[in-house]
């Protein structure tokens, strides 16, 4: 193959070069993720003529070298003057002869928020939305050898997204091309991009389930093929079901007949007899490989996880493959300190993974469509999501705003159909008032795209959705009846505790008093006031389950900016930083024994604290020691706010304070099964490391992001919650430490949030603090 010469030789050409010769003697089509190897810069574009920026031969030699996922500026951990403007990405890519006679495809998981797309200086695309793929078709903008992409940046406020300005929102959308690129060459006798083909109900593989149940079930394969070729062509469509990578069943059509630039579909119906049937407890993944062959020759292959699995509301009560199932969940924005949303894939599943064992099996994505990385963590973890359209307070009554609504409507159904994790779709502007025809496309739209019975719309307006949400606060604020509709506590425990006019009467109390009652709760704000968070979710919780509601999500997972104000937004059962606060035991206490034993005492055991200990549990009985002496043997809670918990904590009410060590033992049938200890911190002596991997080690060359904890700790290894010091962080070669401001401890725990460069292998950190020194090697795969 003839290749022209790149101004730079990276490592990537070399390797799409091998992968493009694959590719030719295959005819296989070639995915290349283009995340390396970007130039950026936030430009003043007054002080510059625009029309040299997006030209192939501009120099960009000064500009800033990134890699994807990339945020437009690292911001401050308080954030409240969040950077907006324009900011520019350029990339060369290698294309060789034979594959600039092939279809190349190009594609942005996201790009926030206004873009433009240039490719050798010609206009390709103008894209309004920050949160949803950018598919584009360049066959006819590329040539064999250098191509320029030049990407243009708008993330100020836009009247056609919304939502309401920046300075006013309650949460923050950062700049940026934050999530994945890739590039594909494919044969001009290919699968569909299903945003390209712009189908209702079609395009790419769509896979749905006629019947579903454990002794057999049906799987629904629907194919689009296009045949970009000036002839007709006749292909066959060769499908197979793969379970832990063995082939359990395979598929072959007839040939099909697809005209020249045209399309066509070709639709399977394979029977499964005993499948392995997806659900929170058991969330069992498929993977569909699909070959498009002309004359015996594979020319596209496609892989495609799904999960076999059925929701359907019975009284409007949810029934997971006909088993009741009620959804326990939260609600989570995408956002990381300093970075913003450029998180990289294996963040999104930690995420997921805390998410699962606190003991959720729901999660509301609130208020946008998330990372597809972190759909995929749902899907193999077990977690049902509520799937959301952009929107919030926000409604502009232009046909340009509406046209914007319902696309992303539709280009989210297509992103997402083929999950298992999916149960809904939020076509929905949240808190917003919005016309009822405006709601009833919406409506309308999902039906279209998602054809057939147990598919959902929902809303937080009960006119026209199939599932109502509804906010606790508006519930106490505005009592009404339900409809007769499926019900979801969509938000609750954070706003009726903090809001004066929330309903719970807080306009009674003194400010200084209603913040104490309040669960937004800093880590740093103490153990008494971390417990009082903990009460409002038992509380909200336990009232949640009077209501006739499926599910409930609690506001919210992790502690996150708003923008607007100038402290963040603390009612997460985990900080910032993914800490966790004592609600969080609270909510793992509630999974059934079988999944996961749980005991913890939710106490610092200093002399601050309260003498009523609590015992977040889900044993039967607990018995409570004070330096090796029995003080109590108790059943859980009964009380007001335990009347509907499976498993209410355990209060024992000690006389006072005394200094050493609590230990805790749970019991179920009179066998003990679980066991937490307590010790009261003494002087801090030391510093102790550790990494928040949840199951995704640290990772080379993918722009990984991980937390990186240090603990002011005694002789004992107890973290001493009182010590806010600052520490000094070192990282080796291949390690960056993102932190703007000075690492400080925080109720006894320092975080530095660190970047994973290209260096696998053993890579050391080192810390200091004062006299206080600690060294970890960081393992990087």
């Amino acid at each position: 193959m003839n290749y022209l010469k790149t101004k730079t030789v990276y490592t990537f050409f070399i390797l799409l070069l091998s992968l493009a010769v694959q590719s030719c003697a295959q005819d296989q089509p070639t995915t290349i993720n283009i995340n390396k190897n970007w130039k950026f810069k936030i430009v003043d574009e007054s002080k510059v003529d625009v029309k040299e920026l997006f030209k192939a031969n501009f120099n960009d030699k000064d500009w800033q070298n990134v890699q994807l996922p990339h945020t437009a500026n690292i911001e401050p951990l308080v954030v409240n003057n969040q950077w907006q403007g324009i900011c520019w990405y350029r990339r060369t890519i290698t294309i060789s002869k034979e594959d600039a006679n092939k279809k190349v495809f190009f594609e942005l998981e996201a790009a926030m928020n206004f873009s433009k797309i240039w490719v050798n200086g010609k206009l390709v695309s103008e894209h309004h939305g920050g949160y949803l793929p950018i598919a584009l078709d360049l066959s006819n903008y590329i040539k064999a050898g250098e191509n320029s992409i030049a990407i243009r940046l708008d993330n100020t406020d836009n009247e056609i997204t919304g939502p309401k300005p920046l300075k006013r929102l309650d949460f923050n959308m950062y700049g940026g091309l934050y999530r994945n690129a890739k590039l594909t060459v494919k044969e001009k006798v290919h699968i569909s991009n299903a945003v390209l083909a712009n189908k209702v109900a079609g395009g790419g593989i769509f896979i749905t389930y006629p019947k579903v149940s454990k002794s057999s079930s049906l799987v629904k394969i629907k194919t689009n093929v296009a045949n970009d070729r000036k002839e007709e062509q006749y292909i066959t469509v060769v499908q197979s079901i793969l379970k832990n990578g063995e082939v359990i069943k395979e598929y072959s059509s007839e040939k099909i007949k697809v005209a020249a630039n045209t399309s066509a579909d070709n639709v399977a119906q394979l029977n499964l007899v005993n499948p392995d049937l997806w659900s929170p407890d058991s969330p069992n993944l498929y993977v569909l490989e699909t070959k498009i062959q002309v004359n015996d020759k594979t020319v596209d292959s496609q892989k495609t996880k799904f999960g076999i699995r059925v929701f359907e509301f019975k009284e409007n009560q949810l029934y997971v493959n006909g088993e009741k199932t009620f959804l326990r969940g939260v609600n989570r924005h995408q956002e990381y300190p300093f970075i913003g949303y450029a998180l990289s894939d294996n963040a999104q599943y930690r995420d997921a993974k805390k998410i699962k064992e606190a003991g959720f099996n729901y999660i509301r994505l609130s208020h946008y469509p998330q990372s597809p990385a972190f759909l995929d963590a749902c899907d193999e973890l077990g977690l049902v999501v509520i799937d959301a359209i952009m929107g919030w307070q926000y409604y502009n009554d232009t046909d340009k705003f509406r046209a914007y609504c319902y696309r992303s409507a539709s280009e989210l159904i297509r992103r997402d159909r083929n999950r298992p994790s999916v149960l809904a779709w939020e076509v929905s502007l949240n808190e917003t008032k919005m016309p009822i025809p405006f709601m009833e496309k919406l409506n309308e739209i999902v039906h279209a795209e998602y054809p057939g019975d147990n598919v959902y719309s929902c809303g937080w307006m009960d006119d026209v959705y199939d599932i109502y949400l509804q906010a606790r606060q508006h519930r106490i604020l505005h009592p009404h009846e339900l409809k007769n509709k499926p019900y979801s506590v969509s938000e609750y425990g954070d706003w009726e505790y903090y809001s004066n006019n929330a309903g719970l009467n807080q306009h009674k109390l003194p400010k200084d008093i209603r913040l104490e009652k309040s669960s937004r709760q800093l880590r740093e704000d103490g153990e008494v006031r971390l417990l009082q968070q903990a009460y409002n979710v038992q509380e909200s919780h336990n009232d949640n389950l009077t209501t006739p509601a499926y599910s409930d999500s609690y506001w919210v997972m992790y502690d996150y900016n708003r923008g607007y104000h100038d402290n963040i937004e603390a009612s997460g059962l985990m900080d910032i930083f993914r800490l966790p606060k004592f609600a969080y035991y609270f909510y793992q206490s509630q999974q059934h024994i079988n999944q996961n034993k749980i005991l913890k005492i939710a106490t610092y055991w200093n002399q601050d604290s309260p003498t009523d200990v609590t015992v977040f549990s889900n044993v039967d009985e607990v018995k409570l020691y004070v330096n090796n002496k029995l003080i109590a043997t108790q059943k859980p809670d009964v009380n007001n706010i335990s009347t509907n918990l499976k498993h209410p904590p355990f209060t024992f009410k000690l006389n006072s304070f005394t200094p050493g060590t609590l230990v805790a033992k749970g019991f179920i049938n009179g066998k003990q099964v679980a066991e937490d200890k307590v010790t009261t911190p003494e002087k801090v002596t030391k510093l102790k490391i550790w990494v928040d991997e949840s199951s995704k080690p640290a990772e080379a060359n993918v722009n990984d992001v991980l937390f990186v904890y240090i603990a002011a700790v005694d002789n004992n290894g107890t973290v001493n919650p009182n010590f806010k010091g600052e520490v000094d962080v070192n990282l080796g070669d291949g390690l960056k430490l993102v932190n703007v401001e000075p690492v400080k401890a925080e109720a006894g725990i320092a975080t530095a949030v660190v970047k994973v460069g290209a260096k696998s292998g053993f890579v050391p950190i080192q810390v200091a603090s004062g006299d206080l020194e600690a060294a970890y090697n960081f393992i990087v795969k």
